[in-house]
């Protein structure tokens, strides 16, 4: 089967959500559901606009109350929850447990069997702190072991030990995100006690299969390498995953023009035509594949927060904004909250905007300001 670009484009922002209406009101039923549907999303520190993991339901369902995560993240099982699913996310439970056998695997990593093996008194010791006292985050270990953390020298990564044993602890599944705290710290808990019981592992192979299905189902149709760095997946443990979904006619193999050979999932909708208009985060899972952005859009996309100030093409914290089917602009943002305003740092289109796009945009702008309940939309310079 071939499908010109047009069509897997298509194909991709149905199975990514956006290329529905926005629902009148978001209540955890629409929530939950973004996330049956995309499965993951990813979270980041910086706050210059919003939090990453905010950013992708306002692009998919529209103004919603941010107050639905600590919601979502009560209940026993919870109705999200951290891990490394593709770097950190939030996710589903069904989803973390699939990632257990990546926990079994990352015990025997270098980086953390060396925290695990080499200081084992002090991960038991926090490990049991957490156990007798509830939940906890690094600060609050700090305290009750008696000794500070120390001062940041290094972008933040200049961990304490007990810190080190706390992350090895969450990579490896022994402790779990309770949540995060108003200061964006994990807080950290036993298993048992957020999720309840947990079953049998899965094996690998049955969890490579099972996570395939999910990001084939997120993604509509995606390159081999796509589908396995949805899950950050090694492509050596996707293929044969892949494979089997072929045999049982649950994927199916397609060639896109100018792009090559990729997978789809069967029961994607086929959309003919798609109006969306959406501001993306830069870890939107739209885009969080830069080489598929490209291909699909056309779109050679960079973040600016990396990049020397000198150096940055379209400015710091750049959301590309898709209207119709087209990525056809980049607005660089920033929430100015003393200001109470939302401000245009930067403003790129790109050559085949529609002359529509920028009434578009200002629409778009002042339905995130409102939500961001700041007052005005500006354009700096």
């Amino acid at each position: 089967m071939r499908l010109s670009v047009g069509a897997a484009r298509r194909i991709v922002l149905a199975a990514q959500g956006l290329a529905q209406p926005r629902p009148e009101q978001v209540t955890m039923r629409e929530l939950t559901g973004m996330y049956r549907r995309i499965a993951l999303t990813q979270i980041d520190s910086v706050n210059v606009l919003a939090r990453a993991h905010f950013l992708p339901a306002f692009a998919r369902l529209g103004p919603y109350p941010m107050g639905i995560y600590d919601r979502a993240a009560k209940g026993r099982p919870p109705r999200l929850i951290e891990y490394w699913a593709h770097e950190a996310a939030l996710t589903t439970p069904e989803v973390w447990h699939l990632m257990r056998w990546r926990m079994d695997r990352l015990r025997h990593h270098p980086h953390w069997r060396a925290v695990l093996d080499d200081q084992p008194q002090l991960v038991g010791r926090v490990q049991q702190l957490i156990a007798d006292h509830g939940p906890m985050t690094a600060t609050r270990v700090h305290e009750e072991i008696g000794r500070t953390a120390g001062p940041k020298t290094h972008w933040g990564w200049n961990w304490s030990d007990e810190k080190r044993a706390l992350e090895a602890l969450f990579a490896t599944g022994q402790l779990v995100a309770a949540k995060r705290n108003p200061q964006f710290e994990r807080v950290y808990d036993l298993p048992e006690r957020v999720l309840g019981p947990l079953p049998a592992a899965p094996s690998g192979a049955e969890a490579a299969v099972a996570l395939i299905r999910l990001a084939s189902r997120a993604l509509g149709v995606a390159t081999a390498k796509t589908l396995a760095d949805y899950f950050r997946m090694r492509t050596d443990v996707a293929r044969p995953a892949i494979a089997h979904l072929v045999a049982l006619g649950e994927l199916d193999e397609v060639e896109v023009d100018g792009w090559g050979a990729c997978y789809l999932h069967p029961d994607c909708r086929r959309p003919r035509r798609v109006e969306a208009r959406a501001l993306l985060a830069p870890f939107d899972p739209l885009v969080f594949d830069r080489e598929r952005l490209l291909a699909l859009f056309g779109m050679h996309y960079r973040i600016g927060i990396y990049t020397p100030k000198e150096q940055r093409q379209h400015g710091y914290y750049v959301l590309p904004f898709l209207l119709g089917e087209q990525m056809v602009g980049r607005v660089d943002l920033k929430a100015d909250r003393r200001s109470s305003r939302l401000v245009v740092q930067r403003l790129t289109w790109e050559a085949h905007a529609p002359g529509h796009a920028a009434q578009a945009l200002d629409a778009e702008l002042r339905l995130m300001a409102d939500w961001l309940q700041l007052t005005d939309v500006v354009h700096a310079g």
